[in-house]
């Protein structure tokens, strides 16, 4: 074994993987960076979680957000955008978040399209249309996948961080895509359970549904023939997305260093291993048969490191 697998798996050895809990497959992989990457994207992911959880948490316990109680959401949303832009004295948050975006040169773009897709959750319930859906997960999912990809893709010249050389949205949004598909899959139970639904309108008519079935299917009663097409035709579309991933890997792997073609390596490997828990034909679709346990994640990434050879 090269000395360079026993690095990286001296890092493997000290990840606490039972311990992550926000933003799992994310913070595994930025395990292998430098440390100060390593916590930008803890800093980060946490200000995003901060807006994100605001809502969803308020969903889960009100069922959906009052017209009379859009305006105070929406206030929040714009106060929490405008962090990144205006600075306020005594804030340590918003120092860190600033200082965090000008060292690691980030893009706005990604908290301007996360904030609007928080903008939408807030005054809209559901999807009418697949194609929404997509176009919604440009801010909810492709604006984060691209803050990882931009961190992991850096070079430092000069003793200054550089924005990578690669198209940071394009390369993020297969992978993006694809996790974020299987993730509605995945916590479908768990989402329904909180009064969040992710599955488009147009969908549920395709396949003779309700809003009322579905959660009668999390609750526990019997999969059908319409909900197990409506899943497959989700998977289908996450299958593309998944080849596409492999397409962009190709491309952008020669431009990383060693470690950083490993995070990627690894990122994507666990979305992928929750992709292939998806049973179209058998599956109950409930949270406990979907998500990976904390020691089946840890073998998946010790098995990654194991089979991974640079480019």
């Amino acid at each position: 074994m090269n000395s360079q697998k026993e690095e990286f798996l001296k890092i493997f050895d000290s990840i606490e993987f039972d311990k992550i809990k926000d933003h799992p497959n994310i913070l595994i992989a930025a395990n292998f960076w430098s440390h100060d990457r390593y916590c930008a994207a803890k800093i980060f992911y946490k200000f995003m979680r901060k807006i994100d959880d605001m809502i969803d948490d308020y969903k889960a316990s009100h069922k959906s957000i009052d017209e009379s109680e859009r305006d105070g959401f929406i206030l929040k949303v714009n106060e929490w955008l405008s962090m990144i832009i205006k600075s306020e004295e005594c804030n340590p948050l918003q120092q860190e978040i600033i200082e965090t975006i000008e060292k690691f040169r980030l893009p706005l773009w990604t908290m301007k399209d996360f904030s609007r897709s928080m903008l939408y959750d807030i005054n809209n319930d559901g999807f009418p249309t697949l194609d929404s859906f997509i176009e919604y997960s440009g801010g909810a999912s492709v604006a984060p996948a691209s803050v990882f990809v931009h961190l992991n893709g850096l070079s430092r010249q000069n003793g200054r961080y550089e924005p990578p050389s690669f198209d940071v949205r394009e390369a993020a949004t297969p992978c993006a895509m694809f996790s974020y598909l299987v993730h509605i899959i995945r916590d479908f139970q768990k989402d329904q359970l909180n009064n969040l639904n992710y599955f488009a309108n147009d969908m549920l008519e395709k396949y003779r549904l309700s809003r009322f079935d579905l959660k009668e299917i999390a609750y526990g009663h019997p999969v059908g023939y319409n909900f197990r097409g409506m899943i497959k035709e989700y998977y289908l579309l996450a299958d593309k997305y998944r080849i596409k991933t492999y397409e962009i890997l190709e491309k952008i792997l020669p431009l990383h260093p060693p470690r950083y073609q490993l995070s990627l390596m690894i990122i994507f490997n666990l979305y992928l291993m929750v992709f292939e828990r998806i049973d179209l034909e058998n599956g109950s679709f409930k949270s406990a048969e979907l998500n990976p346990t904390p020691e089946e994640t840890r073998q998946r990434v010790y098995d990654t490191i194991i089979n991974f050879q640079p480019v």
